[in-house]
């Protein structure tokens, strides 16, 4: 597999890659509630629970494709604390450092942009502290980190051709409707999949043999729900390693 090189360069003078807002692979920031997570369904006598081929029963944690989706890529991450508070003129917010102060910029509705339901209908933008570069060929998906809907806010998804341009602009997002406090600095508030620009072409394939769509998931079932699962992971799945 080959090895390509993402560039994330400072716009302010201050920055460095120990600074809150420093990109970072996304992985780290894999939050608690999903590491304590049980990866085997328990009973409430706290034993496990045991399914008819005689393995223990995995839970979503077990999916190898949740976890794949949350550890790829990079994360933006917010510099500082933010406060977002509620008055008789609608929800406020406050950037709690004097040097980002223009981090936060208040936007009004956007007019034929379908509104995200449970969401204020004002919104906000974003400006990051740091420039993206990829290689010739290569674009980034940018979007809310995959499969955090604990996070107060949902960003807006895109993609850029970081190869060509590399100001990042500004990311509109949305606070989730009765949210007030404080995200801490150090939050990811943003999801990096550098990939590289391909054509494709599709095609549909029919099965008119419902005894060999029958093999066929019997054939899957045999090998992917052996007892304890893992199988996917431990012998199908292709790591892929960001730095």
């Amino acid at each position: 597999m080959n090895t390509e090189n993402i560039k994330f360069i400072a716009n302010k003078t201050w920055l460095s890659k120990e600074s809150n807002s420093a990109p970072k692979p996304i992985i780290r920031t894999i939050p608690d509630w999903f590491r304590k997570a049980d990866r085997f369904a328990k009973r409430p006598d706290g034993e496990f629970w045991i399914g008819p081929d005689k393995g223990k029963v995995p839970t979503w944690k077990a999916c190898p494709a949740i976890f794949d989706i949350m550890g790829t890529g990079y994360s933006l991450n917010l510099p500082c604390d933010i406060e977002f508070y509620m008055t008789e003129s609608g929800l406020k917010h406050k950037v709690l450092s004097n040097k980002y102060q223009d981090f936060i910029q208040v936007r009004d509705e956007m007019p034929q942009f379908e509104h995200p339901r449970g969401y204020y209908k004002n919104h906000f933008a974003l400006t990051p502290d740091w420039q993206i570069k990829t290689p010739s060929g290569y674009s980034v998906l940018y979007t809310q980190p995959f499969n955090r809907f604990e996070l107060p806010f949902l960003l807006t998804t895109g993609i850029v051709d970081n190869d060509k341009v590399h100001m990042p602009g500004s990311f509109p997002f949305f606070i989730v409707e009765g949210f007030e406090g404080i995200i801490p600095a150090g939050t990811p508030y943003a999801q990096l999949i550098p990939f590289k620009r391909e054509n494709w072409t599709s095609e549909i394939i029919e099965q008119d043999d419902a005894s060999e769509l029958m093999r066929q998931a019997m054939d899957n079932a045999s090998i992917y729900r052996k007892p304890d699962g893992g199988i996917y992971k431990n012998e199908i799945w292709e790591q892929r390693k960001y730095e």
